[in-house]
């Protein structure tokens, strides 16, 4: 062993206390309520949590799982396990363990094997992890406290949540006692089992960093961001509160190394249950949808929209013929509440909307041009994900600058017939305001919002004149085309123009 690679596991052992619970533990009743209060113990005159009588209580929900996938494929050579020498693709990192080493050679039949945790949360042997802890599995094990192992066969998956159900066929299994997400607050103390690197029944504590967290690509799940040490082999564990309650499910890091580095999230254990109740019953999962693209409200955009505060999700694309184009949605309106929930940020609606079954009915409200208004929508059913290819537009005709900092031009006959535009000022040049606020050479302006006052854009010497006629400190929100999709950016003309 390389002293890079003992070092390696040494600094993993540090961060984990090895769980070790009385064996009258596992005699505790399925679904035993909860402690009122953790103990405390004094240290230096501080009082800290006493986590060894809630690790004893609970600790037997949690579950290691080895997943084996059969693939016929050439071996790779095998990366020695020195954590500061990898470079990992990527700022978040599922956590999947390393493949055991092996010697390349030509292509043949191969086990590739991963390692993850898992919690029961039914006293008959239904057991949630992560979707990519069995993902393309032949053969799952499951591996509980007391040492037994079960053949586990997966119920359902849902890999937009991550969220894994499976079924081990045992009885009379402690359960966990689910906690309510929505009651934690930044900073209290939270716990996660788990088997980080294999090390089964490790025990490891932090606080909450922040909730509600969005991350790249997840726009349907509220993650909690923690600093609980979680490393490949945690994922799929649960993550307890103080009551020993399961709040959530560990699910990602963000590491630069494949190792922890203060930044962990979980799934919020709600999410969790309304997934595994959907696959249990049908066997997939159906979201809602009403066929809208949307974006935060900035505080220049909500000036020139006259909105009283920079909250709401503005609508910047609409589905054709979709939920919200069949109720009169319009580009430019800003959603401020759905089915009686405040949607603050664009990242709310979505969250909302989706929980929704499809082919219900709710009520949105929305601001439009200084109003708001109660509009009654069916909800839709979300769709598989398509990507959409990005097309630049070639600029002609330049105009000159204007007080943004713009340089504009005309469409030309093929940007118009390619883009499905009638009228708009494409983008040449931009400095100033207008790069800062990421508008680029080939950008379309099809509108513009100043005062309250949206005006769709005819040329490029149109919208010079409206953003030219702008006073010192004024807001402007433009719509902006790219390729296949559109946006709104907001600015405001800056001093001495």
């Amino acid at each position: 062993m390389s002293s890079n690679t003992f070092h390696g596991i040494a600094a993993a052992l540090a961060l984990v206390l090895t769980l070790t619970a009385p064996a009258e533990a596992m005699a505790a009743p399925a679904g035993r309520a909860a402690s009122k209060a953790t103990p405390t113990v004094n240290v230096g005159g501080r009082e800290l949590p006493a986590f060894a009588e809630l690790v004893a209580r609970h600790g037997p929900v949690v579950v290691n799982i080895s997943a084996t996938q059969s693939s016929r494929a050439p071996r790779a050579p095998y990366l020695q396990n020195d954590e500061d020498s990898l470079e990992v693709p990527g700022w978040l990192r599922r956590f999947i363990p390393k493949k055991a080493p092996s010697e390349p050679s030509t292509p043949r039949d191969e086990e590739n094997q991963s390692l993850g945790s898992g919690f029961i949360i039914g006293a008959d042997g239904y057991i949630l992890t992560n979707a990519h802890v069995v993902e393309d599995a032949d053969e799952i094990l499951v591996r509980l406290f007391d040492k037994r192992e079960f053949a586990a066969r997966v119920i359902g998956t849902d890999k937009r949540t991550d969220i894994a159900l499976l079924k081990v066929d045992a009885t009379n299994l402690p359960q966990a006692v689910l906690g309510d997400p929505e009651q934690l607050r930044v900073g209290d103390w939270v716990l996660a089992i788990g088997s980080p690197f294999g090390f089964e029944s490790s025990v490891t504590a932090g606080i909450v960093s922040a909730k509600a967290r969005s991350l790249p690509d997840e726009t349907l799940v509220p993650f909690i961001q923690t600093d609980v040490a979680i490393n490949p082999g945690n994922s799929g564990g649960p993550l307890f509160n103080l009551k020993g309650e399961v709040v959530g499910i560990n699910s990602q890091i963000y590491s630069r190394s494949g190792g922890f580095m203060g930044i962990s999230f979980a799934i919020p254990i709600d999410v969790a249950m309304n997934v595994q109740q959907q696959l249990r019953l049908d066997g997939r999962v159906a979201r809602g949808r009403i066929g809208v693209l949307i974006q935060d409200v900035t505080r220049e955009m909500a000036d020139s929209f006259r909105l009283p505060r920079a909250e709401g999700a503005l609508v910047s694309g609409i589905d054709p013929g979709g939920p919200a184009d069949k109720v009169g949605i319009k580009v430019g309106d800003v959603i401020q509440a759905f089915d009686g929930k405040a949607v603050a940020n664009s990242v709310d609606l979505p969250r909302l909307v989706s929980a929704t079954r499809p082919g219900t009915r709710a009520v949105m409200q929305l601001w439009r041009a200084g109003l708001t208004k109660q509009v009654p929508i069916l909800i839709g059913e979300f769709p598989d994900d398509g990507a959409q290819a990005m097309q630049r537009p070639q600029p002609r005709t330049p105009v000159g600058a204007n007080k943004l900092g713009l340089v504009t031009q005309d469409l030309s006959r093929d940007q118009k017939r390619e883009l499905k535009l009638s009228a708009g000022a494409s983008i040449r040049e931009a400095s100033g305001v207008a790069a800062r606020a990421e508008l680029r050479p080939g950008d379309v302006i099809t509108a513009v919002t100043a005062q309250g006052v949206s005006t769709e854009i005819r040329s490029a010497s149109h919208f010079n004149q409206i953003a030219n006629g702008l006073g010192q400190g004024n807001a402007i929100t433009l719509l902006v085309r790219r390729g296949d999709t559109q946006s709104f950016v907001g600015m405001k003309v800056p001093a001495g123009k």
